[in-house]
């Protein structure tokens, strides 16, 4: 079975959340894998969602403008750590 391996390559800030190394795992591309799953925070879920589908269904990621190598995919998370105080969140998706 294919998964999509959504990863914490970098923090920016504080993330009260998220450590360097988490991971959120998509079984099929769709299924939530809770076993695999380190935490899920819903403000990262928005920068996951536009993504999800077309990664998993092999669109290239520099077609998307989400990679330079095409080989994995990066997103941020919405939280502008530097106005809130917060931490924002750099992924790497790919497609296991």
């Amino acid at each position: 079975m294919n998964k999509l391996r959504i990863t914490v390559k970098e923090i920016r800030g504080t993330c009260p959340v998220y450590r360097k190394g988490d991971r959120i795992v998509l079984d099929e591309g769709y299924r939530l894998n809770l076993e695999e799953t380190d935490h899920v925070c819903m403000h990262s879920l928005s920068a996951i969602m536009p993504y999800y589908v077309a990664l998993y269904n092999d669109v290239d990621p520099r077609k998307l403008g989400v990679s330079r190598d095409g080989k994995k995919a990066c997103v941020q998370c919405l939280d502008p750590c530097a106005y809130t105080g917060g931490g924002t969140v750099i992924f790497e998706i790919e497609k296991t």
